[in-house]
């Protein structure tokens, strides 16, 4: 189904352990798309474009808190989309936890992006 991913379990709660050191995290599953940007102006070195599918599991309105099997580190910068193309962002990966198989990630958009999470 094109609005759907598949996420696996994680050590119990991974993500919820990070979104606590982010207050205004609400919890959310939409699923994305995750690119690679290149980090340098040129590029040069820098693996780059697609990464992987995974799912948003928490969000505030400036950052985005998800899983991914393979490795990202503080400072990465990524492309997030939604597979429904409402969100379009880049973003910057600003707390890693390292999990056996798994990396928990919060990243922060580069620019606001406005009404991508609605509280009530």
């Amino acid at each position: 189904m094109p609005n759907q991913a598949v996420a696996r379990v994680l050590e119990p709660d991974a993500v919820s352990r990070l979104a606590r050191f982010f207050p205004d995290a609400t919890p959310v599953r939409i699923p994305i798309k995750l690119s690679r940007m290149p980090n340098d102006v040129a590029g040069a070195g820098d693996e780059s474009g697609f990464f992987q599918e995974t799912v948003i599991e928490f969000g505030t309105p400036k950052e985005v808190l998800f899983a991914v099997s393979r490795a990202l580190e503080f400072a990465d910068r990524v492309l997030v989309e939604s597979n429904d193309g409402a969100l379009r962002a880049e973003a910057t990966v600003v707390a890693v936890q390292y999990h056996p198989e798994r990396t928990v990630v919060a990243a922060r958009f580069l620019k606001p992006v406005l009404n991508w999470i609605v509280k009530s």
